[in-house]
């Protein structure tokens, strides 16, 4: 038995030392993990599971060679759970079934978890993907997969439901170099034994075609070692002595093994193109294709092409793909460019390749460089009124009069344009009830824009036809008649009061849009409140954090106990005060720290790190009562990270709406009237009120002033509004001792009582229970960091 225990270690050895490099150069830890920062970084959600060895079940998805078995290896070197690794391609339902029995022992007889790491998952079955899913979903088993395949698509949703999915990019070229130099430097995996010296030229050339897969720069790299003739005893260098990226080696008497770029491009020739004909690659970049098209750049959609090209791809889906974006985007702007590429795709198909590509070529910059319209769009918007709406009978004028127009009046009051100058006559052509539906919104490009001038026109004849009754069919003859068209006619001009719900889905979208937030970044929400954009910068950076501070005990109590519906690793800092408290309330949480961190003072796997930068700060009304603006900006520039973008939406008061306004004052003295409007101004131009004494420009220097590269923008907008007893009251009702001064009081500093009086009966007369159109204004501000000009600003709120 210890002469086979002998053998098999040595076999083993044997069967190390004897693996390639790359599998050799495998990290084993974190510290030797290199790249992946938006997922492994200091404080992301990963690093601080597999830290704390709290891992759920998750997914890792990524091109080749990026690090995502080399990712499960260091977890199972990490994690004090059980660690079983198969392979999909080689595994089966048996395999899965040993697994899991496996993992019920180490539950029963040691309390273990056990972590099942499944390479290339997408290769399982449906079949075997279920076997799989009940251990996962009651906990029996951790999984861990690895697929290079979109998991949303191959993967079953049930087993994607039940994991997180991380995105592994390809690598930066500063992590090949990296991952390089460790090669060249480990003396027990890599060449660090040997004497060799790589030029920088060479080492630049293999970097540069391994595409980010250090995979292929590693197989390349052995290659290049293995294959070079040794020249003698020389010093061991990567680089030249004034390069860059100069690394030296020990100096050594052994022979020297010298990597010209001319080693370099025979061991590593062609760069390998990231693409198939069924997976994401393929998907992504006619994405990326047809998204340069219509953006109307030439440059891109040449690039995406050839890439298409180089990678095999079949043209006639290529030429399939631009018919439909001939059709989809550009449309009458340019209805020639559906006949240029079908003409391009009958001439390919003649030519073939290669000289066919001037063909794919010539149909592209014409797409390219076309007007763009999609008002082909508008048939799915009435499709999409076909579906919904009540099935709408055919107008009786529109109808086949041929059959029974005696009968039922079919056809009757049909007016034929060609009897009429320029062959149109305004009349009714879409049924009562959908009166008034536009489907068509013609572009203001190319053709196009003239096609819109004559529609336009032709609607608003429509419309007047409609309100006068002109143009309207009869109803048809039946035994009761009613005023159909006319109450169709009510339907169709009756304005609906729009709710708040929308006009905040609306906000919302657009702070967000301009905070560039991604997966991983870390989120302040300035004014939680309800939670408005807490949860959605939560459902847009789950790989990150999110840290929101609610303005009272109420608000965060609220926002906790929202919260508590998710699993604690993945729950918003909720932190609870002032905005002007907000510096210490960062240094006094307590932050999540690794596990290595906990010692005798902290003995929990929570410490007190330094607060965080953040990669997005967003906020709705957070600096609209701020007394100052610019410290203000200089504490957020402060919490900014050096990439970070700053995002807000701020009501100004100075803008709004004016009482006077909505009221018809000619009833009253002139003089009065201009006492009035003078009263009201005054409000909005009080210095030492910040509710009122600021506007877009003050913010904006303010954050200027900061050092931050700033961008305002204001947006006016119309609601109607119910002007209820409750809100009269409080317009004409005195303020109490303490309370802001109530619209009555300001007027009482200018008008006398008879004039105060006079201006609220008016105003009850003509607003009681009225819904009157109110006006607001919002400064949209969007902010980023030049370079990070702000460090002493850091210190100085970071403690």
């Amino acid at each position: 038995m210890a002469a086979d225990s002998l053998f098999d270690h040595r076999r083993e050895n044997l069967i190390e030392q004897e693996q390639p490099l790359a599998a050799r150069m495998r990290p084993r830890t974190l510290d030797e993990y290199i790249g992946q920062e938006h997922i492994v970084g200091p404080g992301r959600l990963l690093r601080r599971a597999i830290q704390a060895d709290q891992l759920s079940s998750v997914i890792f998805y990524g091109p080749p060679g990026t690090g995502k078995t080399t990712l499960a290896r260091v977890i199972a070197n990490t994690t004090s759970a059980h660690f079983i690794a198969i392979n999909a391609v080689l595994a089966g339902v048996k395999d899965i079934r040993e697994a899991t029995e496996t993992a019920q022992q180490q539950r029963g007889l040691y309390g273990r978890k056990t972590i099942l790491f499944v390479d290339e998952v997408h290769r399982f079955n449906k079949a075997q993907q279920d076997a799989l899913l009940p251990w996962v979903e009651n906990g029996v088993v951790i999984l861990i997969g690895a697929t290079t395949e979109n998991p949303y698509f191959s993967v079953n949703r049930p087993l994607v439901s039940r994991s997180r999915i991380f995105q592994l990019k390809p690598l930066l070229e500063s992590d090949l170099y990296a991952v390089a130099r460790q090669a060249l430097a480990d003396r027990e995996r890599g060449y660090g034994k040997l004497n060799v010296q790589i030029d920088d030229d060479a080492l630049a050339h293999l970097v540069n075609v391994a595409n980010g897969d250090a995979r292929a720069l590693l197989n390349a790299l052995e290659l290049a070692v293995e294959t070079t003739q040794p020249e003698g005893e020389r010093l061991s260098v990567i680089g030249n002595q004034s390069s860059a990226t100069d690394y030296r080696l020990p100096i050594t008497n052994d022979p020297l093994i010298h990597i010209t770029l001319a080693v370099a491009e025979e061991s590593i020739q062609r760069r390998a193109v990231l693409y198939d004909k069924e997976g994401d690659y393929h998907f992504d970049t006619i994405s990326a294709y047809i998204k340069s098209l219509r953006g109307s750049d030439p440059d891109a959609a040449l690039y995406w092409l050839a890439k298409m090209v180089y990678a095999g791809e079949d043209p006639r889906f290529i030429f399939r793909r631009m018919l439909i974006f001939a059709g989809e985007d550009v449309g009458l702007a340019d209805p020639q460019a559906l006949l240029v590429v079908t003409a391009a795709a009958e001439a390919f198909d003649r030519v073939g390749l290669p000289e066919g590509r001037f063909h794919l070529t010539l149909a592209t910059l014409y797409l390219a460089t076309a007007a763009k319209s999609n008002s082909a769009l508008g048939f799915f918007d009435a499709l999409a009124a076909v579906e919904q709406e009540r099935e709408a009978e055919v107008p009786t004028h529109l109808r086949d009069g041929n059959r029974d127009k005696e009968g039922f009046g079919h056809g009757e009051g049909y007016l034929y344009p060609h009897a009429f100058r320029d062959h149109w006559v305004a009349q009714q052509y879409l049924p009562a009830a959908m009166q008034g539906k536009v489907f068509y919104q013609p572009g203001d490009t190319g053709r196009e824009a003239a096609i819109k001038v004559e529609v336009e026109r032709r609607r608003e004849a429509q419309l007047a036809a409609m309100v006068e009754g002109e143009g309207v069919g009869p109803p048809e003859v039946l035994t009761f008649t009613g005023d159909a068209a006319g109450r169709a006619r009510d339907q169709w001009l009756q304005r609906t009061i729009s709710g708040a719900g929308q006009r905040l889905a609306s906000q919302r979208e657009r702070i967000m849009q301009a905070a560039q937030i991604q997966r991983h970044h870390r989120v302040l929400d300035l004014h939680a409140g309800s939670g408005l954009l807490t949860w959605e910068a939560l459902r847009r950076a789950p790989e990150g954090g999110v840290t929101a501070l609610a303005r009272s005990a109420q608000e965060a109590e609220a926002l906790r106990q929202q919260a508590g519906r998710l699993p604690e690793i993945e729950r918003p800092a909720i932190l609870q005060g002032d905005f002007d408290e907000l510096p210490e309330l960062l240094l006094a949480h307590q932050w999540p720290a690794p596990a290595t961190a906990a010692s005798e003072n902290h003995p929990s796997s929570f410490i007190v790190p330094p607060s965080p930068r953040f990669d997005a700060i967003v906020g709705r009304n957070a600096l609209t009562r701020h007394p100052d603006k610019p410290a203000a900006a200089l504490m957020l520039a402060a919490l900014l990270s050096e990439n970070g973008h700053i995002s807000l939406a701020e009501t100004t008061p100075l803008h709004t709406q004016r009482l006077y306004r909505l009221v018809d004052l000619t009833t009253l003295d002139e003089n009065l009237v201009q006492q009035i409007v003078a009263a009201e101004e005054a409000i909005y131009q009080q210095p030492d009120d910040p509710l009122v004494n600021w506007d877009e420009k003050v913010l904006q220097r303010a954050f200027e002033a900061a050092g931050l590269v700033t961008q305002v923008s204001l947006e006016r907008e119309r609601s109607q509004m119910q002007v209820t007893a409750g809100l009269l009251a409080r317009w004409f009702t005195p303020a109490g001792h303490g309370e802001r001064p109530s619209y009555i009081d300001r007027l009482r500093q200018r008008l006398d009582a008879n004039s105060c009086a006079t201006v609220e009966t008016l105003y009850r007369q003509q607003l009681a229970q009225r819904a009157v159109s109110w006006e607001t204004t919002t400064v949209y501000l969007a902010a980023s960091a030049r370079h990070d000009p702000l460090g002493d600003n850091q210190t100085k709120f970071q403690g």
